[in-house]
């Protein structure tokens, strides 16, 4: 923490007077100039998926990478289109390279680095975001993943949604607890960072399952996270469950005072990479508040202020 030049008191880890530790202060500290995410769709698939035919109970169609680039075309092309249209906001930026959609280590290490190494080989590229599961890392793909790690700047992000194993099993996520603190704990010991996915909002938990959840992500050292709201795609097992057996969707107000608690529990030091989502509203059943990305974003940012309060203030509680 600290004072601005006119004596306002400003939180260490942001550009813009947020109360949490934002990824533009984070991109803007390590490179010094603007940074995006260019979200690529690779083509894999998804263990999960290849296990029952279903997988996660929520996961669109496209693999939760509904905004990744088009599967049809090459990794290069993909990610010129993207780039260009990101350009036109901000030129002269460096480019992360976004692996997004499905299960981005499900695949033979040859393969992976054919897809990855195309990418960090593009000029102006300084780092890696590859999404992907617990369970889905061979011992040859964390080899892969520590040599990578000392060419570029690589982040795995690994989904886990909740700590709670009924909920787990409920959502079908295919894996527990136990496999997730040992993804994390061997990337760790490759110093390759980690970032987690966590899900508010998911049926039969309440507010202190979601809190719990946080505090123990906490306790992992953890270098981001992203916070999403549930929210229900047409064409998905969970659409089919909510319209046979509706349950209790988080209201706005809900989501809001949730999150703002699960910011107090995280260390400062940990990067909010995402806090709420962006869902494309022609595949949204609910909750539709969340189409309107910017007023959570401002409302979070408006109750912050209102209960003074920042990022971390609560981790002695942890």
């Amino acid at each position: 923490m600290y004072y601005n030049k006119i004596g306002d008191f400003m939180f260490q880890y942001t550009l813009d007077n947020k109360r949490y530790h934002t990824l533009n202060y984070y991109f803007k500290n390590k490179y010094g100039k603007k940074t995006f995410k260019v979200s690529l769709n690779a083509g894999f698939s998804c263990p999960n998926k290849i296990k029952d035919g279903k997988g996660c109970i929520f996961c669109s169609r496209l693999g939760s990478g509904d905004f990744a680039g088009n599967q049809e075309k090459d990794l290069i092309t993909q990610f010129n289109e993207i780039k260009e249209i990101m350009e036109h906001k901000w030129p002269d930026s460096y480019y992360i390279g976004y692996f997004q959609a499905n299960t981005n280590t499900y695949a033979p290490v040859k393969v992976l680095k054919e897809k990855f190494e195309t990418i960090i080989n593009l000029p102006n590229v300084v780092g890696l975001n590859i999404a992907t599961r617990s369970d889905a890392i061979s011992e040859e793909c964390y080899d892969y993943l520590e040599d990578l790690n000392k060419r570029t700047d690589l982040i795995v992000e690994l989904g886990l949604q909740s700590i709670h194993n009924k909920t787990l099993k409920f959502i079908n996520r295919g894996h527990d607890l136990t496999n997730f603190e040992k993804a994390v704990k061997e990337l760790q010991k490759r110093n390759i960072k980690v970032i987690v996915h966590i899900i508010n909002g998911l049926p039969n938990e309440s507010k202190k399952d979601m809190i719990e959840t946080v505090k123990y992500l906490n306790k992992l050292n953890i270098d981001g996270i992203k916070i999403h709201m549930l929210h229900i795609i047409k064409d998905t097992d969970l659409a089919d469950y909510y319209n046979s057996n509706p349950f209790h969707i988080l209201t706005k107000d809900e989501y809001i005072d949730i999150v703002c608690e699960q910011l107090e529990y995280l260390k400062p030091e940990i990067v909010i990479h995402r806090i709420t989502g962006d869902p494309k509203k022609e595949d949204l059943i609910e909750p539709t508040w969340l189409l309107k990305k910017f007023v959570v974003l401002n409302d979070i940012d408006k109750e912050m202020k209102k209960r003074d309060i920042y990022q971390g203030d609560k981790i002695k509680e942890v």
